[in-house]
């Protein structure tokens, strides 16, 4: 097999780490959604997006992202799914608030990959 192709196949420590922390900030984004457990998990939730922000997120999938990121913390802010408690009492309260965490899980990741974009831009030739 080619280098190419083992070096796909292939995962690095860092690769790991985000995904993994992915996986783990949107977990507890949901079950805090439901718990509304607010101290200690909102705190694992900004430092997981602070490990997403710095490992995860590659050159080509930082302005995909940003853009992503913006409509979650926009879409959080609202809280659209209000008119849902008239449905099924609550249901619209423990969305927002599964909304509310993901935005406050994806918003350190999207500071620190806003300002690699900003840093990025600024540099002579780039």
């Amino acid at each position: 097999m080619s280098e190419k192709g083992t070096a796909k196949a292939e995962w690095s420590m860092t690769g790991v780490l985000g995904a993994l922390a992915f996986f783990v900030g949107m977990i507890l984004a949901i079950i805090a959604g439901w718990y509304r457990d607010e101290g200690g998990i909102v705190l694992a939730l900004v430092i997981f997006g602070i490990i997403v922000g710095l490992f995860n997120i590659t050159g080509k999938e930082m302005i995909p992202f940003l853009v992503a990121a913006i409509a979650l913390v926009v879409v959080g802010s609202i809280n659209g799914f209000a008119m849902l408690d008239d449905v099924v009492d609550g249901f619209g309260r423990v969305l927002n608030a599964i909304v509310d965490h993901i935005a406050v899980f994806m918003t350190p990741a999207a500071i620190i990959n806003a300002i690699r974009v900003v840093v990025a831009l600024a540099r002579p030739g780039g």
